[in-house]
């Protein structure tokens, strides 16, 4: 789901800084989002990584100016990426995917690295890392910080807030996000839910981002708690630049709320998260919790709790100044778009 986002996210800015631009996607039609799917799209019946045929017969006839890999992707593919001529884009969002990219056979056939996340989580280029590219010169490494949908008119945020019957800085946002099948993921929902609960229960406005558990229809009513449901991601990040606090996984979801200058507390819900959670604790812009929902609401009431402290994390998450990787994304496409 991560990669779906990000690349959606990516073609949007694409389209609109060229509106000419035919975009198409390549998914596994088993995928949740597959049939909602805003742009034209190839089905496999599983990830592509796993079906190189069709997609090298796709490159090999629709013959696209650029080919973005995002954290997955096969030799051969890459390879009947470039015999058509394509840029090939390889993006990483784990150590063994930049491993993969930093291969000297892989380094051969890219011509940008993006990594997923700011230089503070992914670390800095290795001395091999270094090394490779002074010998290849190839390919140029990206960060691309986080992906966020840039801020709304006024209006349109006031009318965000207004519907889900909230003011600024005077509520907390719980987003447990996991939108792919970990099972930790798929308990995360209940956890944040509950804690969203007792929250709320304590006389804390409390908003949620997400579905409701089999258990929601059957609790009582409080009047502190807004279940928003899922949101269109300008809605999210709207209500994440005027919470007061935010509850995040330690995914993109946690980047795009230290993007808005949130406080943050940090629940890890898939094992690739709990060492991005250790750095941004370490630099003092968010606390951690464990998935569990007496837990989550402790440290979001501590946090609450402690405004000095509240203010000071909201402070050192707004001076990191994250850029907007879809902003990286179209400036380093453009010399590739408007090259012919």
């Amino acid at each position: 789901m991560g990669e779906y986002a990000r690349s959606s996210a990516i073609a949007r800015a694409v389209q609109q800084r060229w509106t000419g631009a035919d975009i198409r996607f390549v998914l596994s039609s088993a995928a949740p989002y597959a049939a909602q799917a805003p742009f034209p799209a190839t089905l496999l019946p599983s990830s592509p990584t796993f079906h190189s045929a069709a997609v090298i017969d796709l490159i090999r006839t629709w013959r696209p100016r650029v080919v973005i890999f995002d954290n997955a992707g096969r030799t051969a593919q890459l390879r009947a990426a470039r015999r058509s001529g394509a840029h090939v884009i390889y993006i990483s969002a784990r150590q063994r995917q930049r491993r993969k990219a930093f291969r000297w056979r892989w380094m051969a056939l890219i011509d940008e690295h993006w990594i997923a996340y700011p230089e503070f989580l992914a670390g800095k280029l290795g001395f091999l890392e270094r090394f490779k590219l002074k010998v290849l010169r190839v390919p140029r490494v990206r960060y691309l910080d986080v992906i966020f949908s840039r801020a709304a008119p006024a209006a349109a945020m006031a009318a965000v807030l207004s519907r889900a019957g909230l003011e600024a800085q005077r509520f907390v946002l719980m987003v447990p996000g996991g939108g792919t099948g970990h099972r930790r993921a798929l308990s995360a929902t209940s956890q944040f839910l509950e804690a969203a609960r007792e929250l709320a229960a304590s006389g804390v406005v409390t908003a949620f981002v997400g579905p409701a558990d089999s258990r929601a229809a059957e609790s009582p009513v409080d009047s502190h708690l807004r279940h928003l449901g899922a949101l269109p991601q300008q809605d999210l990040v709207e209500l994440m630049r005027h919470a007061r606090l935010i509850v995040a996984n330690g995914g993109s979801t946690l980047l795009q709320a230290l993007a808005c200058g949130a406080a943050c507390v940090a629940v890890p819900i898939a094992r690739d998260q709990a060492l991005r959670i250790r750095r941004c604790v370490d630099l003092g812009v968010a606390v951690e919790a464990t998935l569990d929902a007496r837990r989550i609401a402790a440290g979001a009431a501590a946090l609450l709790g402690d405004e000095r402290a509240r203010t000071q994390m909201a402070q050192r998450a707004a001076g990191l100044e994250l850029a907007d990787g879809a902003d990286v994304a179209v400036r380093a496409l453009a010399k590739f778009i408007e090259s012919a």
